[in-house]
């Protein structure tokens, strides 16, 4: 049983994180505002603790530019199904879209801000929901998924 609720948090997980993609592309489109290259300094600050080279030039470029996002879908997909293995059941939709919320965002920053790439302290207000509306589309989303799928 625990390994079907790990399934359907992987599922869940990739739909929140497409919603994610959706609100940030759209945010980008809205505002004009370039994508973040926090996920390819990510990229570059675990290769370097982990002593493996990433290439040289373009193809370094292509490679931060392929991890980075797989950064943001593994953390999407982990942190549905890390929710439901632990969790194992339903609570009310509110309260799972809320724990989903705060999860995917602290997924995401706190290994950020432990490789020394940002600062969540530093953030203004608007940084804050620059940050937090992507998130809740994830977290809504897959809360709503994982309703579904129980069905």
């Amino acid at each position: 049983m625990a390994f079907h609720g790990i399934i359907r948090g992987l599922i869940a997980g990739a739909a929140g994180t497409t919603a994610l993609n959706a609100a940030t592309y759209l945010d980008m489109a809205v505002r004009g505002r370039p994508a973040s290259s926090t996920p390819e300094q990510s990229v570059d600050r675990l290769a370097d603790r982990a002593d493996v080279s990433l290439g040289e030039g373009e193809e370094a470029e292509n490679r931060r530019s392929g991890l980075g996002p797989m950064l943001g879908i593994a953390t999407g997909l982990g942190v549905a199904a890390g929710y439901r293995a632990v969790l194992g059941r339903r609570l009310p939709w509110a309260v799972e879209t809320g724990a989903l919320t705060l999860l995917a965002m602290a997924g995401s920053a706190a290994p950020m801000t432990l490789l020394g790439i940002t600062d969540p302290r530093t953030w203004s207000g608007s940084d804050w929901m620059a940050d937090l509306v992507p998130h809740l589309a994830y977290g809504a989303t897959a809360a709503t998924a994982l309703r579904l799928i129980d069905e």
